[in-house]
């Protein structure tokens, strides 16, 4: 059994906020889309990566997914994220951190998701 690829479905109440999150700030590009649909969904896609985001006000009360994305320059990342959209920073890992495992970190939250980037 081989599996080639992780993609979640995350929820939000407004997918607005997703995007903004995910394409503006991290640099995801929309795949496809269906945001003006009665029930609004989109694929996003970056580097081989796909993260399906959901309007659903429901499901997205009930979670608060956290994911890692792992770079090879942590730095370059940082610099972008820090500058353009400081106001996702996590309070708790705000600054390029190297951790007792031995991978450098910082932490990135909106009001739905949490994402460590990660560098080993």
């Amino acid at each position: 059994m081989t599996f080639e690829k992780l993609v979640p479905n995350i929820f939000y109440v407004d997918i607005n906020d997703g995007i903004k999150f995910f394409v503006d700030c991290l640099g995801f590009t929309i795949g496809y889309e269906e945001i003006k649909s009665a029930n609004p969904f989109c694929v996003l896609e970056k580097d081989g990566l796909r993260i399906n985001l959901f309007q659903d006000k429901a499901l997205a009360e009930e979670h608060y997914p956290e994911f890692r994305l792992v770079t090879n320059n942590i730095a370059e990342v940082y610099e972008k994220v820090s500058k353009s959209h400081p106001e996702f920073l996590h309070p708790n890992l705000k600054v390029i951190t190297l951790r007792p495992w031995t991978a450098k970190e910082f932490a990135l939250k909106d009001h739905q998701v949490g994402v460590i980037i990660q560098e080993w």
